[in-house]
């Protein structure tokens, strides 16, 4: 029974490598997951300052606008799974130190902001090579289910399962999640150890330097037309959806008269919708084309939006979030399968990190934009502007996904 499961789970074709990836990003991510609801709790612990609140949660994000470009650059310059390896032990000595200064008592707000920033730049670098090892592994045609058995691990480990555990480990100890945390993440070092891949960097370094990489990386998606639109697609979906998550947790206090927990409850089955979703996306990539699945997933998402701006029924608003769940997470699946198979192995991390970046930038555009409508026009004023920017944007790329979902294949091929 075991094995019936685990050949379901990774495919025996995906191959043994691919297995000791799985199982690495599965464990790092329950560690993760762990720190998701620990870390905010700690740094409450220790302030009750807005601004230093705020500042915590900024810190392990800025790394990725300030050093994105230049980690994935990097990921191309070295051995890809060796970068994963050091930067993820670094990331443990740092929740290693963290636990102990916790378990001294010598922890305050300066040592936790510190910490956070320096998982945040270990997290960044590991990631940016981790996300190119996937193509390195598999068969185009298995890029799609790969990465979808990467998010299952990603939703039911990182965002359902970690959270309440970590609240529960802190609730036992403070410095009890962040050993947890480094535990697994120290055995995701050990596991995907084991996975085999050419050593040494991906290609000739002679004559290269970092910053013409960053040029020619950028120079290289700006002139391939599927991978660039592709990226001004999650660019402007990601300002549009911004804003509207901006105020998600005032819009479910406040204008469906639900409580703490019911918001919590309201992310949940998001994650939910989006753990079904990924463990059937081998059937809907077999029986849907996946410019179908673009298309399908971007309505959805536009749709959302004038669902939410129009609900005041808590009831109708768990729907509308199982829903956005179970496309959106399809959507990540499809829209890094379509990237992975187009770009070269030796331009992985480059163009990776030009969307991370352009990801990350969108998200905090759009925080603005969010809060800056919702205080002049009210609360369901950013779900309208969400309602809108989204469906001109789908209107003036739909044929285009078309060509983008088969970038791959020669254009007389492709179907629009």
């Amino acid at each position: 029974m075991a094995q019936v499961i685990g050949d379901r789970v990774a495919p025996p074709r995906l191959g043994g490598s691919f297995r000791w990836l799985l199982a690495s990003s599965w464990t790092s991510n329950l560690g993760d997951g762990l720190a998701l609801a620990a870390g905010p709790l700690l740094v409450a612990s220790q302030t009750h300052e807005p601004f230093l609140v705020a500042l915590a949660a900024l810190l392990q994000r800025l790394p990725w606008l300030l050093f994105g470009l230049y980690a994935g650059a990097l990921a191309d310059r070295v051995d890809r799974r060796r970068m994963v390896m050091v930067c993820d032990a670094l990331r443990v000595v740092v929740l290693a130190v963290l636990a102990l200064a916790i378990g001294a008592g010598d922890v305050d707000i300066r040592v936790v902001l510190v910490a956070m920033l320096l998982i945040g730049l270990t997290e960044l670098f590991s990631d940016s090579a981790a996300r190119t090892l996937l193509p390195m592994l598999v068969r185009r045609e298995d890029l799609g289910i790969g990465n979808a058995r990467l998010m299952t691990g990603t939703i039911a480990l990182n965002q359902l399962a970690g959270p309440p555990l970590g609240a529960f480990l802190f609730a036992a100890g403070m410095a009890l999640p962040f050993v947890t945390q480094a535990v697994c993440v120290g055995l995701g070092v050990v596991l995907i150890a084991k996975v085999a891949t050419p050593p040494g960097a991906v290609r000739d370094l002679e004559g290269t330097h970092v910053r013409q990489d960053i040029v020619d990386g950028i120079r290289w998606l700006m002139g391939h037309s599927a991978v660039r639109t592709l990226a001004l697609v999650i660019l402007t979906f990601n300002v549009t959806w911004a804003a509207a998550w901006a105020v998600l947790v005032l819009y479910s206090t406040q204008v469906l008269g639900m409580g703490p927990v019911g918001f919590g409850l309201l992310t949940t089955a998001a994650a939910v919708g989006g753990l079904v979703s990924t463990t059937c996306y081998g059937w809907l990539e077999q029986h849907i084309g996946l410019a179908t699945l673009m298309r399908g997933c971007l309505t959805l998402e536009v749709l959302m939006h004038l669902a939410f701006a129009v609900n005041r029924s808590p009831v109708i608003a768990f729907v509308i979030m199982f829903g956005f769940g179970s496309y959106a997470f399809v959507w990540a699946t499809v829209s890094q399968t379509v990237r992975q198979r187009v770009v070269p192995t030796e331009y992985q991390g480059r163009v990776g990190s030009v969307y991370s970046v352009g990801l990350y930038g969108g998200i905090v555009i759009g925080q603005a934009l969010g809060g800056a409508i919702a205080g002049r026009w009210g609360l369901t004023a950013p779900f309208w502007f969400a309602f809108v920017g989204s469906g001109i944007t789908l209107i003036l790329i739909w044929r285009a996904l078309a060509y983008i979902a088969h970038a791959d294949v020669p254009p007389d091929s492709v179907t629009p």
